[in-house]
Order: structure tokens, then C-alpha cells, then sequence
């Protein structure tokens, strides 16, 4: 039985559900709290009571519809969250009402080619994809909402998870159900930035080495948590590069221990950080999302052996800024989406290990700002200036 004042939902099994969710009807325009209709989970899916829910900077961008393709209104954003099952549809084993669980935008079947290899973090059907925003099983939605016509009208999903609402419905291979002792309120962390895309970057990427040295571009959540990673892994010299020196504070407690203000140096970063570490870096994370950043990050590092790990979202059409044959120095560059963590197979181990002690990640060090769901726009506001980490929602 769940905990949170949680009961097992019979009185709601196979039947619509009204919530409140948070619906973006347009780019840029302010979130309507409002009420929703969640339909029952249809086969293979699972409806889910959301506890917690963060923002991430990739919910900022689709929100501003930075992306002309990716634009589709109205929906319910929110893709790092954490909660319990309320019911499941047909044929859903591994999940049951009551299991605490935190959804993961790219999904693991467990039964296809790609999840079969070891090579990849990818799933041949519920892998991420930013432009879907209907579910796998019938390529419809599960929400709805009343417009200010008072037509009913679909509300259409966002990376497989649509969090910002008091009830989602998702894809069993979706959700990971966790230790149902851990904090959810934490947890909800691993649905993206913190411990999966920047921590597992620096891990199962990149496989930062002890006495390694390592630059990351942009200190925002996922660059610290990059930095969080290979504190942990012993790096020797961790260098943050950021525009905006206020962020070295925190930098600092995440275990960065050299800063570089692009704007301040003087001269091309590149340079600035091949001076410090005679050559280049071993590994750079570029997590800012700008092509030109992108370039500073590859040849920062050592010719020979450096790698770099594309973290960043580019809405840009710019393509990548490098020439084939730099690559022949021996440098290296790939992206990394999820952290390389396989979710429903990995993530539970990992929550295990942060239980016992064995893995010591600061959750708390990433958590700025707690509200109420309510007051999400705030939230919003805060990021976009700069201000929040991760702001967590209490639904």
C-alpha cells in the first residue's frame, strides 16, 4: 500500500478522472490553471497521481515554442515528476496501483532490438521524441478540456510524460516504479537533469576517470549535475564556464574548482582553458545549447583523446561548427540523451544506491525553490530569469 495518503484508486479504476492541470494554450502565453479530463489508461499505459513535479529548461523552450515544429496547442508540459499509480491498463505487469513511480520521457520496453543492446539507451517505439504529443497505442489523447467556446477539445501530450497536471497518463514503459521509501519529493530530480542526463553524461557517457580533468559549458541544473558526477568520480580540476558569474557560488558547492566568465577573459575560452591545463581538458560537456559554445567546448579539448558530450538543446537550423577533419586529431564529440541509463532497468538501482549511502548525489543542493502547484507561472518566471535551479511543485 502507498504512502502520502494514498489509497489504491478502485472507486476510479476505468473511469475519467477531473483534475486540475496547468495548460499551455499558446507560446508564451501564461499557463491556465484549469480543470482537465483524464481518461483510463488504455492497454500497455498506466494512470498516475503526480506528488511532485519540477521544471526543466527544456519545458521553458517548448513553452516559448522556440521550435516552430514542435509547436501544438493546447498540452500539458512537464516531463520530471514523480508520484504513485493510480490504475493500469491491459496487459501492464511489472506496475500496479500503489507503486511509487517517476516517469522517464525516453522509454524502455525491454523487448526490442534496442533495448536488447547494451550500445544504447534508446527504445525502438518509446524512445524521446519532441515532436510526438499523442499516445503509442492509438496515436490519440488522453486529456481533454472544455475551451472558452465550451467545445470539448484534446489537450495533447508532451514527451511521453505530461506532468504538469494532478493526474497523467503514460506508457508502462514510461514509468519506473522506485523504492517506495525514497523521498519522492528528490526523486522527481531523476525524471531528467540532475542524476540521469548530467550525472550518467559524466559516468556512462563520458566515463570520467579519477585525476581526470573536465569542462562544462553552461552551469545551469544539468552542467552542475555534470560537474556533480565528476566530482564523484574523483576528477582533478573540474572548470564551469558561464556568462553569468553569480552562478560560481554554486558551482562551487557542486564541486567545480575553476570558473571562467567567457566575458571577462579576454580571449577565446579555448585558449583560457588549454593554458590551465596544459593542452585541453580529457572531457568537455557542452550544456548551453548554443552552436558557438559548441565549438568553444570541442577544442577546448586535448588533441589525441578528448571527448565531448553534446547535452544541450539546439532549436538553432545552424549545423554542427566543426570541419571532418578536425576529427582526425583524435578528438571525439556524441550526444547523450537520458544520461545513457537504460530507465525502468537502471534507474531502480540507482535510487537504491542513493538509499544505502553507497552513491552520494546532493539532491538538495539542486532544489532552489519549493511552491505549490499553483503558482507554477512564478516558477516559470523564475527560471527564465535565472533565478531557480529546479523549483518543486507540491500538487
Amino acid at each position: 500500500m502507498a504512502t502520502n495518503g494514498y489509497s489504491n484508486g478502485g472507486s476510479t479504476k476505468g473511469k475519467p478522472i477531473k483534475c486540475k492541470a496547468a495548460v499551455a494554450w499558446g507560446p508564451g502565453e501564461p499557463l491556465v490553471m484549469q480543470e482537465v479530463e483524464v481518461a483510463p489508461p488504455a492497454r500497455m499505459e498506466v494512470r498516475v497521481k503526480v506528488l511532485y513535479t519540477s521544471i526543466c529548461h527544456t519545458d521553458l523552450s517548448f513553452w516559448r515554442g522556440e521550435n516552430e515544429r514542435q509547436r501544438r496547442f493546447p498540452r500539458i508540459l512537464g516531463h520530471e515528476a514523480a508520484g504513485v499509480v493510480e490504475s493500469v491498463g491491459e496487459g501492464v505487469e511489472d506496475l500496479a496501483p500503489g507503486d511509487h513511480v517517476v516517469p522517464i520521457f525516453n522509454g524502455e520496453c525491454g523487448t526490442c532490438a534496442y533495448c536488447h543492446s547494451s550500445a544504447t539507451n534508446l527504445c525502438g517505439t518509446y524512445r524521446v521524441d519532441a515532436f510526438k504529443s499523442t499516445m503509442v497505442s492509438d496515436d490519440g489523447t488522453r486529456f481533454s478540456v472544455v475551451n472558452t467556446s465550451g467545445d470539448t477539445v484534446p489537450v495533447y501530450h508532451f514527451l511521453n510524460t505530461s506532468t504538469f497536471a494532478e493526474y497523467t497518463v503514460l506508457d508502462a514503459a514510461c514509468a519506473v516504479k522506485i523504492n517506495p521509501a525514497a523521498p519522492l519529493q528528490k526523486m522527481c530530480l531523476l525524471s531528467c537533469g540532475i542524476s540521469t542526463a548530467g550525472v550518467g553524461a559524466a559516468w556512462n557517457t563520458a566515463n570520467v576517470s579519477k585525476g581526470s580533468t573536465v569542462a562544462i559549458f553552461g552551469l545551469g541544473a544539468v552542467g552542475l549535475a555534470v560537474g556533480e558526477g565528476a566530482r564523484i568520480r574523483g576528477a582533478s580540476r573540474i572548470i564551469g564556464v558561464d556568462i553569468n558569474p553569480e552562478k560560481f557560488a554554486k558551482g562551487k558547492e557542486m564541486g567545480i574548482t575553476d570558473f571562467i566568465s567567457p566575458k571577462a577573459c579576454g580571449k577565446p575560452v579555448h585558449e583560457v582553458i588549454k593554458e590551465l591545463t596544459d593542452g585541453g581538458v580529457d572531457y568537455s560537456f557542452e550544456c548551453s545549447g548554443n552552436v558557438d559554445v559548441l565549438r568553444e567546448a570541442f577544442v577546448s579539448t586535448h588533441d589525441g583523446w578528448g571527448l565531448t558530450v553534446v547535452l544541450g538543446i539546439h532549436p538553432t537550423p545552424r549545423m554542427m561548427p566543426l570541419h571532418p577533419m578536425e576529427l582526425f586529431d583524435g578528438r571525439r564529440i556524441t550526444g547523450c540523451t537520458f544520461g545513457d541509463f537504460k530507465g525502468k532497468s537502471q534507474l531502480p538501482l540507482l535510487v537504491d544506491q542513493c538509499m544505502q549511502g553507497e552513491v552520494k548525489i546532493n539532491f538538495d543542493g539542486f532544489i532552489t525553490h519549493e511552491m505549490p502547484f499553483s503558482e507554477i507561472n512564478e516558477a516559470f518566471r523564475l527560471l527564465e530569469e535565472g533565478k531557480s535551479l529546479r523549483c518543486v511543485l507540491r500538487l
